[in-house]
C-alpha cells in the first residue's frame, strides 16, 4: 500500500484573506452595474450641486461707496427726478391755458418792470387755492381779478412763492386784458417748483393800466 506524501501545512488566515478579497471585489462589480444601469436610464438627477466661486475681488477697481455718500447720492437723484417731474407737470398743465391767457401773462411781466411798490390795484386782486387734484399735484393758486372802476382796464399781477423762511424760490406773473366795468378774470398762478418743501403764495404786485 503506498502511502500518500504529507500535504504542506494548512494556512486558514490566507485562506480567509482571499476569501474576503474576493467577496470586496465581488461587492464593488455589483456597484458599479448598478450605477451603469442609473446612469444609462436618464431618470435621475445628481444628488450634489456645485458652490458658487467667491468674486475676485483682486481685479475690482476703485473703492465701494460709503453709506454716507451713497444716501447723498439718492437724495440727489430723488429732488432731481422731483424737480424734473414737477417742471413736466407744470408744462403738461399749462398748455391746457390758452395762447390768449399766456400772452397776457407775458404783458403783465413786462408792465410790472417798472412799477414801483405794489402798484394801484391790491384792492382789485384777491388768491385762492385750487386742489392739487386737478392740476397734477402742483401747487396753484386761482388769481381773482375784478375791475371795480368805471371804465374798461387791464391788469398785471405778480405772485411770489415763498419757503417756510419767507424767502422767495419762484415768482409768476398773471394778467387780464381789457376788462369792462364789474368784469372778472381768473387766471392760474401755477408754481414749477416740487411739492416739498410746502411753499406759501404771496400777492406782491398788482397794477392797472
Amino acid at each position: 500500500m503506498t502511502t500518500p506524501p504529507p500535504r504542506g501545512p494548512h494556512r486558514p488566515g490566507r485562506t480567509r484573506s482571499t476569501a474576503v478579497a474576493l467577496a470586496a471585489i465581488a461587492a464593488a462589480m455589483s456597484t458599479l452595474a448598478a450605477c451603469s444601469t442609473d446612469s444609462d436610464s436618464g431618470d435621475s438627477d445628481p444628488s450634489f450641486s456645485e458652490r458658487p466661486s467667491p468674486p475676485d475681488t483682486a481685479s475690482f477697481s476703485g473703492t465701494a461707496p460709503s453709506v454716507n455718500e451713497s444716501a447723498v447720492e439718492s437724495a440727489r437723484a430723488r429732488a432731481s427726478a422731483a424737480a424734473s417731474s414737477a417742471s413736466a407737470a407744470a408744462s403738461s398743465f399749462e398748455a391746457s391755458v390758452s395762447a390768449e391767457v399766456g400772452r397776457a401773462n407775458e404783458a403783465a411781466e413786462n408792465e410790472l418792470k417798472d412799477v414801483d411798490g405794489q402798484g394801484n390795484a391790491m384792492s382789485d386782486v384777491s388768491m385762492t387755492g385750487k386742489p392739487r387734484s386737478e392740476t397734477g399735484g402742483l401747487l396753484a393758486v386761482v388769481v381773482s381779478i375784478t375791475n371795480k372802476t368805471d371804465a374798461q382796464a387791464s391788469y398785471a399781477v405778480q405772485v411770489d412763492f415763498l419757503d417756510s423762511s419767507g424767502k422767495t424760490v419762484e415768482t409768476r406773473f398773471v394778467g387780464a386784458e381789457d376788462l369792462d366795468p364789474g368784469e372778472r378774470a381768473q387766471p392760474l398762478a401755477i408754481s414749477r417748483k416740487p411739492a416739498e418743501p410746502v411753499l406759501t403764495p404771496k400777492l406782491v404786485k398788482a397794477q392797472r393800466y
